[in-house]
């Protein structure tokens, strides 16, 4: 097993008034040459937008583009006419593909949205784009599977052999790899956890590969966001 431990406090910060945004890996302004990507997954945003307020109209290309809502609710419209709000709850995809653009803007004036942004390369490039959003209910002392590839059959399909999955925790879990050569990158939305001997807290990550199966130690009720894609 091959561990990289991300502490809450290493992430890349910017505070533009409207916007508060921590950055997991090199992102805008923020490079750290050590803090690209972590195989396929390249960007986790842990964004907190002020009421009214948001992203102007902006271009993607060739990006799995993964939003989850942690409390409020951002409005989005696109170039394919979807004009959608995802509220807390829910998790919305945009594959990027041959491009697209988009705003998403906070629609509530009296509640800050925090969100995580998630981009995941894709397998193959200049693909139609397309979006999707569902709603979900994270379980118990198990994880609840948000994204995956076309294959699983979810609405909320991606471009890539990638999974998303939560779960609310209060006992000692394990995570099984589901496919052989992916790593995970584990994120602590709440609580507390010990994996390998590290103890990991809110928002502490941890990237781990050339395993199949981790244990992870409950030291407090926690919220467990897991992003596993392939290395290479």
């Amino acid at each position: 097993m091959k561990t990289v431990f991300h502490s809450a406090a290493s992430r890349g910060h910017a505070n533009h008034g409207w916007l508060d945004a921590k950055h997991s890996f090199s992102f805008a302004s923020w490079y750290n040459p050590e803090r690209i990507h972590f195989g396929m997954l390249r960007v986790l945003n842990d964004d907190i937008v002020a009421p009214g307020m948001g992203f102007g109209k902006h271009p993607h290309d060739n990006m799995e583009i993964i939003t989850i809502p942690l409390s409020g609710a951002i409005k989005h419209q696109d170039s394919m006419g979807f004009s959608e709000v995802i509220q807390a709850g829910e998790v919305q995809v945009m594959s990027a593909g041959t491009g697209i653009y988009h705003s998403e803007f906070n629609p509530n004036h009296d509640q800050a949205l925090n969100l995580f942004q998630i981009w995941i390369f894709p397998d193959k490039k200049q693909v139609e784009p397309r979006y999707a959003q569902r709603p979900f209910e994270i379980g118990q002392n198990e994880f609840t599977l948000l994204v995956g590839p076309e294959k699983t059959g979810l609405s909320t399909w991606i471009h890539q052999d990638a999974y998303l999955s939560m779960g609310n925790f209060d006992a000692d879990f394990s995570y099984q790899l589901k496919q052989e050569g992916n790593g995970i990158y584990l994120m602590v939305v709440e609580g507390e956890v010990e994996i390998e001997n590290q103890v990991l807290q809110a928002k502490d990550a941890m990237g781990i590969s050339q395993a199949e199966i981790i244990h992870i130690q409950s030291k407090q009720p926690s919220k467990i966001l897991v992003i596993e894609v392939p290395m290479n």
